[in-house]
């Protein structure tokens, strides 16, 4: 179908005539009939081995408009099966580049099986590569987990139905499995009501003490500025002498303000009340009456019972990470984490505390059987954000450091966002597979852009083109990076995301007065 007329290490150009492409068009082969366009792929042969490139761009020839001169980017190579051509034992990259005046062909479907086929026990399919009708797109979990993921995409895309569908694949393959995800809306309980184990304030428990010192900082502490670091030093003192107050810091000889142990908070504001009595403290007594009318709201408040209730004293730190982290997952290897009934001003703080107790875990349990553990963050951008003047430091920090580090430790990070460019820069470079839906936004599209491979640069360029339900990937999870058109998922594994029908809702009337009183009872109760 056409010829090389020049090469790089990089990409390299084609001139393809204009009644070859014409000509392939009527092909019934669907993948035939695309050689030549923008996002199809061409084979190269040199002796026994082709070489499998993508087209990026096309523009007609200056010299002779009868024909197009194509930029291509190389994906990788394989052999020449004896007998028949067909394309065996594909791998990424390239190591042998084809001379100028070297022949293309098209690519067939038969040939998108072979560089697409799944080899080992690891893959879980997930859609079908486009533009074959058949050739099914496979994900490498061991790759994709072990180098962690991103899955971005703007709202209405399809994204939270793609994530559904992914952790579900990962599920069926893995019951056995230990999976963290942060649910910001509530959209995911439906989707693994079957399979996995749903928590949110009714339900979590989660003990304050298990806060580290930074955590209780950001809960306890109003002050800024100086003030801020007159109540940090008054707040170590008196969390330190609270947690040494307990019967297992005895023995303990590097007991530390941030060791996860018990104390009372009655036992913080007596400790608090007796510092402000004495006659010696470096200040006033301010600093002290905040800490305590702060400790005293959160007792108090009923939205802060799940974290701050008197109930949550014992040891149960066990207990805690067994039940969230799914050890043993009891054929429920999901935990979902819904914090839309949180208030937003302690989200972030339970987000943290639940990624460190993670990492925490993994660090010390090395030299123990392995048990790794995925935690998904559904709106990553929130809690890793590019502003670093933003509240909330304490989940970014320990976030970014399982980005960097959480492999070594068998921890992966799954991000979810519809804003990438609002993510922190370098934690999208730190996912090794990035699984990118429709962006509508110049700068999202750029950001993406930035963070993927080289090779992956003519299926970029087709980001704003997708269609809901379709999605470039390209990384480790993948041997070449394919646009695929994802499977659909069945009714009650899908999360609660579907967009009202205005047109339809809009028609119906009746039962006002009961759907309000109802709504005003949980508004008042801050409950569901």
């Amino acid at each position: 179908m056409g010829v090389i007329f020049q090469i790089s290490g990089r990409s390299s150009q084609v001139l393809i005539p204009l009644d070859s492409i014409d000509a392939l068009s009527r092909h019934p082969d669907p993948c035939i009939a695309m050689a030549g366009q923008v996002g199809s792929q061409v084979k190269i042969c040199m002796g026994t081995r082709w070489t499998i490139a993508s087209v990026r761009s096309l523009i007609l020839d200056r010299r002779d408009s009868t024909r197009l001169v194509a930029d291509i980017d190389f994906l990788g190579e394989g052999d020449e099966e004896f007998g028949t051509g067909n394309i065996i034992n594909f791998r990424r990259g390239v190591t042998r580049y084809p001379a100028p005046g070297t022949e293309i062909f098209p690519v067939s479907s038969e040939d998108m099986s072979q560089i697409y086929a799944a080899n080992g026990d690891s893959h879980v399919q997930i859609g079908t590569i486009f533009p074959t009708a058949e050739t099914r797109a496979t994900l490498d979990v061991d790759a994709l987990l072990g180098k962690h993921f991103a899955l971005l995409g703007s709202t209405g895309t399809g994204k939270s139905t793609s994530a559904a569908l992914i952790l579900h694949r990962i599920c069926d393959m893995s019951p056995k499995g230990h999976i963290v995800m942060i649910d910001p809306h509530g959209e995911y309980s439906a989707a693994f009501s079957s399979n996995g184990a749903v928590y949110d304030t009714t339900n979590l428990a989660l003990p304050y003490w298990l806060m580290n010192f930074e955590e209780h900082c950001e809960v306890l502490l109003t002050s800024h500025g100086k003030d801020r670091d007159i109540d940090r030093d008054i707040l170590a003192k008196c969390l330190f002498a609270a947690r040494a107050k307990n019967r297992m810091a005895e023995g303990m000889t590097r007991l530390t303000v941030d060791s996860p142990v018990p104390y009372l908070l009655s036992d913080l504001t007596t400790i608090i009340s007796n510092e402000m009595g004495k006659l010696e403290k470096g200040t006033n007594s301010l600093p002290y009456m905040r800490l305590k009318t702060r400790i005293d709201e959160l007792k108090s408040d009923p939205r802060y019972s799940f974290m701050f209730s008197g109930m949550l004293v014992a040891d149960s730190m066990q207990a805690f990470i067994a039940k969230i982290f799914r050890l043993p997952a009891s054929g429920r290897p999901i935990s979902i984490i819904d914090t839309s009934a949180m208030p937003s001003e302690i989200t972030s703080v339970v987000v943290s505390v639940l990624s460190r107790l993670i990492f925490d875990y993994a660090i010390w349990a090395r030299g123990e059987p392995k048990r790794p553990i995925l935690l998904v963050c559904e709106e990553a951008h929130r809690y890793i954000p590019s502003d670093r003047s933003s509240a909330g430091q304490s989940v970014r920090k320990i976030l970014e450091r399982i980005a960097k580090e959480g492999r070594k430790y068998g921890v992966s990070l799954g991000l979810i966002t519809q804003r990438p460019s609002d993510l922190a820069e370098g934690v999208l470079s730190q996912c090794g597979t990035i699984i990118s839906m429709r962006l509508n936004n110049d700068r999202d599209q750029n950001f993406v852009k930035a963070a993927m491979p080289e090779g992956a640069r003519g299926f970029l360029d087709s980001i704003p083109a997708l269609r809901n339900r379709e999605c470039i990937i390209c990384g480790e999870g993948v041997s070449v990076p394919i646009r695929v058109a994802l499977d659909d998922l069945e009714e009650g594994r899908r999360p609660a995301s579907a967009d009202p029908s205005f047109s339809r809702l809009w028609q119906e009337e009746g039962g006002e007065e009961d759907i309000l009183g109802r709504t005003i009872s949980r508004w008042r109760n801050q409950g569901r």
